[in-house]
């Protein structure tokens, strides 16, 4: 799941949350893969692929997806990812059966013929681009007629995560949002990605657009992946001294403690902890022949 640059005079510039090449989030997209594996396989389930079906996993990061989508449609069909940063290719390459082919290339030029694909899969992956628009018109041309494209995209953060603070709660949200519009100069409504999913793929001339959104819901005792992805992605990653300048001091310091796996407040081994993160699915389909 990883975003690309763009083409023309802005394809030498990052994405729009900084993708390049070079960038390397592996261990993030793993961790977040293995906490949302259920909701994430439900979703595939959900799409009724069928055996010697042809699928693309458009931003595969580090390629968690790619046995799950090939479980799908074996032995007869093929699943094929592709991914902007090399460090992601690496990874995927380490894990991925061979049977699953792999390309490092940019979603705007992308190295396919058309009507190549029965499905193409895609999360949270086009919110990376300065110009989903244009990239979801290359996919589509990728589609099989009656063909679908699959996009999938989770919450920027979490729902809930301070069931016990809903006003901690909110002054994190809001002090994270800041972040990310002051690191990336983004606006508001660039950080709204959810929200444009269906006007995308109607946008990008699909048709039969239904959108479902899956609550990722946890409580504690949390099994060992949804600990280590909420430890290592949410609270030290995505929190932590970034927040300092955009808290008051004793909300900062709270908020450090709850973060601290060594404090006795930390927030995952409280007995009320309690997480919600919501995915949301939408899926279009091309024009039959």
């Amino acid at each position: 799941m990883s975003g690309t640059g763009d083409r023309g005079s802005s394809a030498r510039l990052p994405g729009l949350l900084g993708d390049s090449v070079a960038r390397d989030y592996a261990d993030k997209l793993r961790h977040f893969n293995l906490f949302a594996e259920p909701e994430l396989r439900g979703a595939i389930a959900g799409l009724a692929l069928k055996p010697g079906m042809h699928v693309l996993d458009a931003g595969s990061g580090s390629g968690l997806a790619l046995p799950w989508l090939w479980e799908a449609v074996a032995p007869s069909g093929t699943v094929l990812g592709i991914d902007l940063a090399s460090a992601h290719i690496a990874a995927a390459r380490a894990d991925t059966p061979a049977q699953i082919a792999l390309v490092q290339a940019d979603l705007r030029q992308l190295p396919f013929t058309s009507r190549s694909f029965d499905l193409i899969w895609s999360v949270n992956t086009i919110n990376h681009l300065r110009e989903p628009l244009p990239a979801l018109r290359a996919l589509a041309q990728l589609l099989r007629p009656g063909g679908r494209i699959a996009l999938g995209q989770s919450s920027l953060l979490p729902d809930m995560f301070f069931a016990w603070d809903a006003r901690l709660e909110r002054l994190t949200t809001e002090a994270v949002y800041q972040y990310y519009r002051d690191r990336y100069r983004l606006s508001e409504q660039q950080l709204t990605d959810r929200r444009a999913l269906v006007g995308w793929l109607r946008g990008a001339t699909l048709r039969n657009v239904t959108s479902r959104t899956i609550a990722v819901e946890r409580v504690s005792p949390l099994k060992p992946a949804d600990e280590a992805y909420l430890r290592e992605t949410v609270f030290r990653d995505t929190w932590g001294e970034r927040l300092r300048p955009y808290l008051a001091a004793e909300d900062f310091n709270e908020l450090t403690e709850l973060c601290d796996p060594q404090h006795a407040a930390f927030a995952l081994r409280r007995p009320d902890f309690h997480f919600l993160q919501t995915f949301t699915l939408v899926v279009a389909e091309a024009a039959a022949a």
